[in-house]
């Protein structure tokens, strides 16, 4: 493609892919089918590629290249289905998909307009109706602004982010708007930063332009860094959607006076690494991206630098020190970024997901982005859901959406008729909620009221057979794994309170032994530098405000309620349920089983027994008892 400069050159291109995806968005009929393929992370982990190459071989045999085309996409989203494939226009969604499924569907369906059925999302199939994709219950209950143009474009082509109004957005700002409306645009939108405490975008990007107007230099930052467990939403739209991110940024630039940026990216994340990398270059080629964007004299560079991995670069001064070469160590505040960040200069520095929301802001209005969520957290949220769930995947919903509805209709419940127990959102820096609160909109506020946070997104679902202790001493694990260490109480405080969890769930704590843990909880809270450790607690607080009683359990009773710390588990066999097979016995690895002399009422072998002082408490006598005859407890 050729540099753009005009409105009427964009619009051009606009127009020549419109049609294209529309096919996709609208179910236009235009003699072409699109099969979308997604080329995610986890679509691609279950062998999407090899999807793609065969349907190409078998499209190629059938003689229709010219009637099918075949687009790699982001993430859509159902992950616990792939791989998945979108056949449009009509729609039709088929999952699980595996190699040896095309050449029928390529034969049947491409080739003679009949779906098959077997192979479709069994949601999607209800009698001789099949659904789209958007009506099945795992979509129809959601609303999609950032993750808009996900599974629905191809990320490696930019003509088709510009069909959905790629850098529309851009041109506004730049020919329509001066800084100070732009700012006043995502300000009266309401949009909160999507990354953890949700400080409001536009009150920051203020910040940036006016406190140190003679800079010399200011600078863009994205955060894409997402150490968070089970978090995977910033990866998903680098995946599907790069240039919302690019375009984003460029606009932000204009706002405070910057001419670079950086997006700081996680090294494991090749596929958007890749994907980032050739939409920068596309930017650049059609100048999005350089000197003089659409012959307004505004220019706007963009750099990638990866990061290794380190969860303290979440945190923005860790990760501009990160940038800048240095050991990735969070700074004192103030002075704040907006003075002082990058390089010694002033910098504005939000995640991927709120990037995502600003250039629909900009072309639909503050009031059309305020007209979603609740009073005081506008627009949508996107989660990670994942954990004790039937549809593992990523969900965008409007703020203010009860996390059943997040839990029962769009994830579909919990598996194996299991009881909800908990939802930890907000990963290690944020807290679990209980059963009570499933009733509870979803928003910045509500969510702290309770105990926890938002966070960046992740949303991990956990069942009666989770022991909430054990949970605590999860993520304080990878807290106390992930500290930097510049600070002493989130360097020797998060490992002492680790060890204190360590020994209730060996059964050696006293009540005291609690309630040291509950003060030096609160005392890291307020001592800690950075947000790592001052949020580090909240897994701990939040399952001992709401579930103190398996504490106690663990320290008066010895016991594990949910049966899953080790060394308080004791293996039992019911002498009249043993059948005497013996299996229990073949497959333990501390040979801590024997025979007894008991032989059951009707039973032939004598039964079985486990030895206490022998048994590791491995639990593999339990898994291969096919008589239920083996309990823990």
């Amino acid at each position: 493609m050729n540099v753009i400069k005009t409105i009427d050159e964009l619009n051009a291109v606009k127009a020549k892919y419109a049609d294209v995806v529309g096919t996709r968005i609208e179910g236009k009929e235009n003699g072409v089918r699109d099969v979308l393929v997604c080329g995610g992370t986890g679509c691609t982990s279950s062998g999407s590629m090899k999807i793609i190459d065969v349907l190409k071989e078998e499209i190629k045999k059938n003689g229709l290249e010219d009637k099918v085309n075949v687009i790699k996409t982001g993430c859509f989203g159902l992950c616990a289905l792939g791989p998945i494939m979108i056949v449009y226009p009509e729609g039709t969604f088929y999952s699980k998909t595996e190699p040896e499924h095309i050449p029928e569907i390529v034969e049947q369906h491409l080739k003679n307009g009949q779906p098959v059925k077997k192979y479709l999302y069994a949601e999607t199939v209800s009698g001789d109706e099949i659904k789209s994709l958007n009506e099945t219950a795992f979509y129809a209950n959601q609303h999609r602004v950032a993750l808009r143009n996900c599974g629905v474009i191809s990320p490696e082509h930019v003509e088709e982010y510009i069909a959905r109004d790629g850098y529309q957005a851009l041109y506004k700002c730049l020919t329509q708007l001066t800084p100070d409306d732009v700012i006043e645009t995502i300000l009266n939108s309401g949009l909160r930063g999507r990354g953890g405490a949700g400080f409001p975008t536009g009150k920051k990007w203020m910040l940036a332009r006016n406190l140190v107007k003679d800079a010399d230099q200011k600078y863009v930052c994205c955060n894409a860094d997402e150490g968070d467990p089970g978090a995977f939403m910033d990866r998903s739209v680098l995946e599907g959607d790069p240039h919302t991110v690019i375009e984003a940024m460029a606009i932000a630039g204009y706002a405070i006076g910057a001419n670079q940026g950086y997006i700081y990216v996680r090294a494991e994340y090749p596929i958007a690494v890749e994907r980032l990398k050739i939409a920068i270059s596309q930017a650049e080629e059609i100048g999005m991206l350089g000197d003089d964007i659409f012959g307004t004299g505004f220019s706007f560079r963009l750099g990638l630098r990866l990061g290794a991995g380190a969860f303290v670069c979440g945190e923005e001064t860790a990760l501009m020190t990160s940038i800048e070469g240095n050991r990735g160590e969070p700074r004192p505040r103030p002075p704040f970024p907006a003075v002082k960040g990058l390089f010694g200069k002033p910098t504005v520095l939000n995640n991927v997901e709120t990037y995502a929301n600003v250039c629909q802001i900009i072309l639909n209005g503050a009031d059309w982005f305020a007209s979603m969520g609740t009073e005081k957290s506008k627009g949508t949220k996107v989660f990670a859901l994942g954990g004790k769930i039937h549809n593992t995947g990523l969900v965008e919903v409007p703020m203010g959406t009860t996390l059943r509805t997040v839990i029962e209709d769009i994830g579909g419940g919990i598996p194996n008729g299991k009881k909800f127990k908990a939802a930890q959102t907000g990963g290690p820096s944020g807290g679990c909620i209980p059963a009570q609160h499933l009733d509870i909109p979803i928003d910045y506020d509500n969510l702290i009221s309770i105990g926890s946070m938002m966070g960046s997104g992740g949303l991990i679902v956990m069942d009666e057979d989770n022991c909430m202790v054990d949970i605590a001493k999860f993520f304080l694990d990878f807290t106390v794994d992930e500290s930097c260490g510049k600070c002493t109480p989130c360097r020797i405080g998060t490992k002492r309170m680790y060890e204190m969890l360590e020994k209730i769930t060996k059964g050696n704590a006293t009540m005291e032994d609690l309630d040291k843990l509950e003060k030096l909880c609160y005392y890291i809270k307020d001592n800690a530098l950075c947000g790592l450790g001052q949020t580090a607690p909240n897994p701990v607080l939040s399952t001992m405000r709401y579930f103190r009683d398996e504490y106690e359990a663990h320290i008066k009773e010895k016991r594990c309620p949910a049966g899953v710390c080790k060394s308080l588990l004791n293996f039992t066999i019911d002498k009249d349920k043993c059948v005497g097979c013996g299996l229990c016995a073949r497959n333990c690895p501390a040979s801590a089983i024997t025979r007894t002399d008991y032989v059951a009422p009707g039973k032939k072998l004598a039964a079985m027994a486990i030895d206490s002082q022998k048994c590791v408490k491995c639990g593999a006598c339990m898994d291969n008892c096919k008589f239920n005859a083996i309990s823990k407890g």
